[in-house]
């Protein structure tokens, strides 16, 4: 099995390469970006404080890869992340696998390239999901690598699925959002069925010149499962 991961690893970073190099000779669409947040804040769970977090992605017909990362500014113990996504979209329709990796976890040195049963920092989960323009419903499963345990202390399969409804008000774009896991696993911290992430994001462009506008976003985090809540700002640098 580890050898299926390590290979993926690898064909998506040598795909991401290649796609990358015949850019200019194909219709693909390149994303490059980066965010600049207060905290660091995933699905209701706090995973550090102001971070940076660079995006470079490739999108063709509707399938993409792009890698992610984390990183923080201001604390040197806030979790470094490094992950993989190959997705494919039509219509409505999205489906796609993730390659998480964290510089923490069961290999205490941190090591990108060990995938070993039980020893690896890898999280690999698999998610599908539908936009119906008024609202967009996501659903997510862990299914390899460092996943969290239930209450018997097997693989969880760790699962998380959320609603999400965009509006505009007052010349801002907004997203309402509504996440839960649906059973136990110590992964997201819960002991069965839990509203995890219950999130309001308004986003606006600040015109900085007329070639240049700085994207913007404020947003109010609960999570009701944890008696937690956040306020998070932070801004998106991109050409």
């Amino acid at each position: 099995m580890k050898r299926v991961f390590r290979l993926f690893s690898l064909t998506a970073l040598s795909l991401f390469g290649a796609a990358a190099a015949e850019a200019q000779e194909t219709k693909v669409e390149t994303t490059i970006a980066a965010d600049v947040v207060n905290q660091y804040i995933w699905r209701g769970q706090e995973l550090g404080n102001v971070s940076l977090q660079p995006t470079l992605g490739i999108d063709y017909k509707g399938l993409s890869l792009s890698a992610w990362g984390s990183v923080g500014l201001t604390d040197p113990d806030d979790t470094k992340e490094f992950d993989l996504t190959l997705a494919y979209s039509i219509g409505g329709f999205n489906i796609g696998v993730t390659d998480y990796w964290f510089n923490t976890g069961n290999d205490p040195e941190g090591r990108y390239f060990m995938y070993e049963t039980h020893r690896t920092n890898h999280i690999f989960e698999a998610n599908v999901g539908y936009d119906f323009g008024v609202a967009s419903l996501q659903w997510y499963t862990n299914f390899a690598g460092n996943d969290g345990l239930n209450k018997n202390g097997k693989r969880a399969y760790s699962s998380y699925f959320e609603a999400s409804v965009p509006f505009k008000l007052a010349s801002v774009d907004w997203t309402a959002t509504a996440g839960a896991v649906p059973y136990a696993t110590d992964f997201y911290g819960t002991s069965g069925f839990a509203v995890t992430n219950l999130a309001l994001t308004a986003t606006k462009d600040i015109r900085v010149t007329d070639s240049f506008s700085l994207p913007i976003f404020a947003r109010l985090t609960a999570n009701p499962c944890s008696q937690k809540a956040y306020l998070v700002f932070g801004f998106t640098l991109r050409p």
